[in-house]
Formats: C-alpha cells, structure tokens, sequence
C-alpha cells in the first residue's frame, strides 16, 4: 500500500508497515533539550530512579534561549543542565563554548540526518524536518521517557501535500511561503498533521529557505514539516561529519493525503502577518499602503537567523544608515554564522550602517532579552510569533518578515517593500 514519507520513516523505526492514524512506539533518533524545558525533564529523570540515557549519544543539550544567562534565575536553569552534561559525561552538550540557537546548530552539526525521528521539549523542532526527517516538539516529562526508555509513543500524523509552483520573485522567500500557507488555513489548520511540502518550486528553494518553512509548520497547528531529500539536502550536508548515515524516503505518487494544497510561488508577494497572529497575513503592497511605522526591526531566530539572511541583509544595508528612529537588532542563529558572517564582510556592514549585532541567542524572539519592545513600541520581526506580548510589552506590535523587508525598512523607519 502506498505511504507517505512520514509512514515511511516511522514504519522504518517500527520494523513494519504504519499508517496514518495509528499509535505506534517508536524509537528516536536525536532528543533535544534547551536551558528552559530541559530541567524539568532532569527533574523527571531523576525522580523515575533512572541511572543512565538510553541513548547518551542520540541526546543533546542546547543552552540557547537565555545564554550567555540574562539573570540570576536563568543561570541556575542552565547550572542544572550543565551538572546533568557533567554527571552523564554528554556527548551534545553546548553553551558558551559552541552557541548557537539549537534548531540551527544540530543541523550544522550533523547531529540530525534525513530519516531520523526527532524530538525536542521546544515547539519549532519541527525545523529539522527541511532534511527529510520527522522532526516534533513534545513536552518535557515526554523529553524525560525518550531519555529513559530511547524512544516514545506517537500517533502517525496525516500528511497535507504543499503543492507549490513556480519560481519565486525577488525577495519572495521560504518565509513568504510558509506565511501564505498559514494564512490559507488558519493557525488550527493543519491541527496534529503533517505539512508536505513538494511541487516544481522546490529545487528554486535554499536550505535557509526550507528550514524556515518547516519551523513555522507549528504556527499553522502542524505535528511536522517535511522536504524531502534532493540535491540541495545532499549538498547542504556534503561537508557535515554525520551522526549516522542517512536513509532517504520520498512519497509514493498514490499515497494518501487529506488535503491538497496548491499555490502560486511565482506570483507570491512577500507577505506581512500583522499583529497578532501568523495567520493574519497581508502583502507587502497592503503593508506598504497602511505605512507602518516602526521602532525595531530584528533579524534572528530560529527561523531567520541564518548565514543567507545575514547575507540578504548586508546586500540591503550596504552604504545605507539605519533610520534614527529605528533599532536594528541582529542576532545570527550560531557562532559559525557569526564567523562566516564576519569574514564575508555582513557584520561590517550591518554595523557600519547602524544595526547592532548580539551573541545567538532565542532571546528576543521570546520577549526575553537582547531586544524588548517597550510599551506602544512596533517591531518588524523575522521571527515566528507575533502573539501579544510575545517580545515585550503586551501594548506592543510585532509584525512578522522576511529578511530583506526588515532590513529596507530599518533604512526608511516604515515597514518597505524591498523589491
């Protein structure tokens, strides 16, 4: 019977044929803990008399949403993360010494692979699914069974096939896309499924881009993201010292798919979600006629925080200054960024033009430093969530973008069309 490539990597873990709708245990491949939600899985663990990981080496601790610490509570989260990495000898284990914002880093690692089944206590692990993986945020106490037992229990998620064609415009990126999904179908509208994307836009689509789209899966309710493996994964991964050797999986041509969803790449806008949902998105031309003033623009997170971004950002940038009403905050999602960042010239520019350029961090993202919006305050953000109070104040506005409109638009004080 024909399956999807979401049945087809769990029924790899399983050893038999699965399907859509069914409870199955499976093994896990890569479990992933951060410095807010990793403690209570410790706490867990230790509670449940357990001695030892089941799999030491398919587990790691990313320090990422508030390091180096912000406060006093915040280091000693991360001081119980780093005695458990001591105690159990962890492979994975990073903070200061190797930062970065965990759904950047591991990819960058190698740490996760196409095929594998992948969790993490952090709703956008769904980002590693742009390799070909099944990638899914659980709760802690679930992070603490998985580091138990070395695997859990699922129910095989129903797949919505994301067709996508043409070739995007300038500055119409994976962020674009994933934006115009949510706001077809609402933040509920792909509720505990999977997100398939596919179509003739595809190989037009950048790793930086496919990562994007897959991390804001969560934002329309998904379970998971997934691309399949190609020519840009193999290329991405070619200078990456891997975990394991991949096992590649693509969907049968019949397979089973409780939706299909079909949209234009090629005449896509950039698009804008307005505060105070991910799903209320506008074009860049509605945005442009609304004449939104604003007070920071940010350019980070798990979602755009990568080396491309950077590099979007500083073409942008370059022999421009920063409107002198505008904070412009640029946080790269890994050290590694930051270095190749620097080399190529970006941060130079960035910092020549007025922006500043923080340490990787989730910080801002989440309201909780290196960037709080202050009361009445508007940012433009290439995060995920725009929710209220989501970075600051809850009188504040965030309104989610790509790279290159946060960037004009710190030039020109107004949210700006790039193009």
């Amino acid at each position: 019977m024909a399956q999807t490539i979401t049945e087809k990597i769990f029924s790899e873990h399983v050893g038999r044929e699965v399907f859509a709708g069914e409870i199955i245990r499976s093994n896990i491949d890569m479990v992933i803990g951060n410095d807010i939600t990793t403690p209570i899985s410790i706490s867990a663990f230790n509670l449940s008399g357990a001695e030892k990981l089941a799999n030491p080496d398919g587990f790691s601790i990313v320090l990422d949403h508030f390091i180096p610490a912000k406060d006093i509570a915040s280091a000693n989260q991360a001081k119980i993360s780093r005695q458990f990495a001591k105690k159990h000898k962890l492979k994975n284990f990073f903070d200061e010494h190797d930062m970065g914002i965990e759904h950047a880093l591991l990819p960058e690692k190698g740490l996760v692979v196409p095929g594998d089944v992948i969790i993490g206590a952090d709703s956008h692990t769904c980002t590693h699914g742009a390799l070909g993986a099944f990638s899914t945020g659980m709760g802690s106490t679930d992070l603490a069974f998985a580091m138990i037992s070395g695997g859990n229990w699922f129910k095989v998620p129903e797949s919505i096939k994301v067709n996508l064609s043409g070739k995007p415009g300038l500055h119409t990126t994976g962020k674009d896309i994933i934006l115009e999904i949510i706001r077809l179908i609402g933040v509920d509208g792909a509720l505990y499924k999977t997100l398939e994307f596919t179509g003739s836009t595809i190989p037009h689509l950048n790793m930086d881009d496919r990562f994007s789209m897959c991390n804001m899966a969560i934002e329309a309710g998904a379970k998971s993201g997934i691309v399949a493996y190609d020519d840009i994964t193999k290329e991405f991964l070619a200078d990456k010292n891997l975990a394991r050797e991949p096992r590649i999986h693509h969907s049968d041509e019949d397979a089973t798919y409780c939706l299909v969803l079909d949209i234009d790449v090629a005449n896509l806008e950039p698009v804008i979600a307005y505060p105070f949902l991910p799903s209320n998105g506008h074009s860049i031309s509605q945005a442009v006629k609304d004449h939104i003033k604003i007070d920071q623009a940010f350019i980070g997170s798990c979602t755009n925080g990568r080396l491309g971004d950077l590099k979007i950002a500083a073409e942008i940038l370059k022999g421009q200054k920063v409107h002198p009403d505008v904070r412009l905050i640029v946080t790269p999602a890994t050290q590694r960024i930051l270095k190749e960042a620097s080399r190529l010239g970006y941060m130079d520019i960035i910092i020549d033009a007025g922006g500043v350029v923080s340490n990787p961090t989730c910080g801002a993202c989440l309201g909780g430093y290196m960037g709080i919006l202050g009361d009445e305050e508007v940012a433009v953000s290439t995060t995920n969530r725009n929710f209220v109070g989501r970075m600051g104040s809850r009188s504040s506005k965030v309104y989610l973008a790509n790279s290159a409109v946060a960037a004009i638009s710190a030039i020109t004080g107004y949210i700006t069309d790039p193009r």
